[in-house]
């Protein structure tokens, strides 16, 4: 009996064994399991995403980038791409971004708008005001990359402007026309066509000078802006004079070579000056409280005696009577005005 019992616990003892034999194998089995379902899901992780699109932000973005740009010899310090340019105070610029075609954000109105031959530049642009008096808190709004403000400004609003954005005072000397086309396109990325519009009018100033040859030889041309009801002579590097001294090689008036800036003269200087030709420009804008004013210096009996009157050599507003004179535009539209009419 006792070998009996003996033998029927081994039995059960190897029973047992065998069981949890294959308990073991079945949870090793369902750890193998386990191990093979979550190793995909951690392969579906993008472990380098957020390493990726931190690169590629780095490298797309140009933000707090900048690049130098040298005018007349100073150099300024711009953001990398200028896309938002704000004109105040000088029409230079205004003219040279008509030339070039070039969109601005902000810009100069005339009158309470914008003139309509800026149109083009002008349709998605915000004024900031008239062309002495910028108006800071819009420029601000407009968080321009570069103003092109102008070199008459006070030391006061020139110090206003720098503290909004990097500031370049466009020259209103005639003779830097060149340095002004050239950093207009610069701004935009228009150098190419810059320097072809340069290239162009030397080549048309050339032509025209030896074409009217020594016709205007001792003559005495000039040209006169009436401003606020008065008759006003530039310096010879300024207005049209540069044209007509420089380019077109005329004797330069003894009233013109005295001018030390915008200088008034008088009916009875004009009468002792007695020029031979003359460029009147006028424009209602600049005589708003004196409308009647060209008609007053035609009329007058004094100025109707002089050469020009007297001969029919007297040209009114042969461009737009508020072009500046010295920039690209006004140039380049002058010079085959004034030609065309002095050759006769």
């Amino acid at each position: 009996m006792k070998k009996i019992s003996f033998y029927a616990m081994l039995v059960v003892m190897l029973v047992m064994l065998a069981a949890c034999g294959q308990a073991s194998d079945t949870n090793d089995s369902e750890t193998a399991s386990g191990t093979t379902e979550t190793t995909p899901a951690a392969s579906e992780q993008p472990a380098e995403t957020d390493t990726t699109e931190t690169d590629t932000t780095e490298t797309d973005s140009s933000e707090g980038e900048t690049r130098t740009v040298t005018y007349l010899g100073e150099e300024y310090t711009l953001p990398a791409n200028v896309e938002k340019i704000v004109v105040t105070g000088a029409m230079e610029a205004m003219e040279d971004a008509l030339v070039l075609d070039v969109p601005l954000t902000g810009a100069i109105e005339v009158g309470g708008e914008f003139p309509e031959r800026y149109a083009s530049i002008t349709e998605g642009a915000t004024s900031i005001g008239a062309k002495q008096e910028p108006n800071f808190e819009t420029i601000l709004s407009l968080k321009p990359d570069v103003i092109l403000g102008t070199t008459k400004f006070k030391p006061e609003v020139v110090e206003q402007l720098k503290k909004i954005a990097p500031l370049i005072q466009v020259s209103h000397i005639s003779t830097d026309w060149e340095a002004n086309l050239n950093l207009m396109g610069e701004l935009s990325g228009k150098q190419d066509e810059a320097a072809k519009v340069i290239e162009d009018y030397k080549a048309e100033a050339e032509a025209a000078k030896a074409e009217l040859g020594t016709k205007l030889e001792g003559k005495n041309v000039m040209a006169i802006r009436i401003r606020g009801g008065e008759m006003y002579v530039y310096p010879q590097d300024v207005f049209f004079n540069p044209v007509l001294y420089t380019d077109l090689g005329l004797t330069v008036p003894d009233a013109v070579a005295a001018a030390k800036a915008q200088e008034l003269i008088t009916v009875e200087q004009f009468a002792e000056i007695n020029p031979d030709y003359v460029f009147l420009q006028f424009a209602d804008a600049e005589n708003a409280d004196k409308l009647t004013a060209l008609e007053d210096i035609q009329n007058n009996p004094i100025i109707q005696k002089t050469n020009a009157f007297k001969d029919g050599h007297v040209y009114t507003n042969i461009i737009d009577p508020l072009s500046e004179g010295g920039p690209a535009w006004s140039r380049t539209n002058f010079l085959t005005a004034a030609v065309a009419e002095l050759k006769k």
